[in-house]
């Protein structure tokens, strides 16, 4: 069977988990199988990138019992729902191998299969690495709901590599083609920016939320640090570049932050952004499914900025499980200060996870909380 027919076996019985999972969020879509489908006979060796819960890569090995996959995954539980789908399925993944976003990922590789990012920044740092760690003869299959993608892509493609074209669209999805890979003098990954206002630098790669710009919610939120209650140790929860991390240690020189989040992307912006700013050695940056690798009752000060985002899809499901881990992991009496867009209403929910919540602010988009742990 083709992996286009194995694709057509197995997704229906893939899921998202450990991601929020809901009706309308879904673990494989018609862009998994364009890209398949475009891809043809991908050889022995093929490097995927952005496979969002497995189905590219599942749909290839249960179709060749031969192939070798590389495969990048931005968002750890994106890693993890591959294995436990795998697992469900009872497919070995000893012939996958997981790697970071580098030239090791690309050694060598003739065949790429691509979900594109949501950033034109995202697919820049991609395409560069692909361009430069891949064989000459390597081809690119970029694929994506026709809704999220824009000629811009093309134009970030075309930087890269010689040839870019794109295929018809089907079922609302379209597969762009590269090949030819242009090497240019470097990536310029992570990029820098200065904020003279707040004595910061703020580093990032190019899938990490906001790039160098500071989120406005972010910017609300830093307003407020200095009431938060006094800690030893305290946590930036999906830290993205790791500025409330690093004005924190800025402005209290004994405390020692923990930085995490699920994006590998935003873990190395979080850390270069440390560094940069002089407080490395007191920021640990992790990156976890929310607070899963944290114990219990073992911080008294968490900051959070939620995401709303998994993946393309916006959605409301992300913040309250970010609630219930703060809730574990705070001692009794500890702080959760929380920014987020007025208009969710998440204080009743703060309520009953966490503990008593009052508004600490409010400004005409964002509002600002900070819950007691009971």
């Amino acid at each position: 069977m083709t992996a286009v027919e194995r694709f057509d076996e197995l997704a229906p019985r893939l899921r998202r988990w450990p991601d929020v999972e809901a009706h309308d969020l879904v673990a494989a879509d018609a862009s998994d199988r364009l890209i398949l489908s475009e891809a043809g006979a991908v050889g022995r060796e093929v490097v995927v990138i952005g496979d969002r819960y497995g189905a590219l890569t599942l749909s290839l090995l249960a179709a060749d019992p031969d192939v070798r996959i590389r495969v990048h995954q931005d968002a750890i539980t994106g890693e993890r729902a591959l294995a436990a789908n795998a697992a469900e399925l009872g497919m070995s993944l000893d012939r996958v191998t997981s790697h970071a976003l580098d030239t090791g990922l690309l050694a060598g590789a003739e065949t790429v299969l691509l979900q594109l990012p949501r950033s034109l920044d995202a697919l820049d740092e991609i395409a560069g690495v692909i361009a430069s760690g891949a064989a000459d003869v390597v081809r690119v299959v970029a694929g994506g709901r026709v809704k999220h993608m824009t000629l811009g892509m093309n134009d970030v493609l075309a930087r890269h590599f010689g040839e870019v074209r794109a295929s018809r669209g089907v079922s609302k999805s379209r597969v762009l083609r590269a090949a030819g890979p242009i090497c240019t003098a470097g990536g310029g990954w992570p990029r820098a920016q200065e904020h003279p206002d707040l004595g910061l630098t703020v580093c990032a790669h190019g899938a990490a939320f906001a790039g160098t710009s500071i989120d406005i919610g972010t910017r609300f939120l830093l307003g407020f640090l200095p009431v938060m209650r006094q800690a030893d140790t305290a946590i930036d929860l999906a830290c993205g570049t790791g500025v409330l991390a690093t004005m924190l240690a800025k402005a209290r020189p004994g405390i020692l932050v923990i930085a995490t989040d699920q994006s590998a992307a935003a873990v190395a912006s979080a850390r270069a952004t440390a560094a940069a700013n002089g407080v490395a050695d007191r920021i640990d940056v992790v990156r976890d499914d929310g607070l899963a690798s944290q114990p219990d009752a073992s911080a008294d000060l968490i900051l959070l900025n939620p995401p709303f985002h998994s993946g393309a899809a916006v959605t409301d499901e992300i913040a309250p499980k970010l609630f219930a881990d703060a809730a574990r992991v705070l001692r009794p009496g500890g702080e959760l200060w929380c920014v987020f867009n007025s208009h969710l209403g998440y204080r009743p929910i703060l309520e009953r996870t966490v503990g008593p919540t009052r508004q600490a602010g409010r400004n005409p988009k964002f509002t600002v909380t900070v819950s007691v742990r009971r």
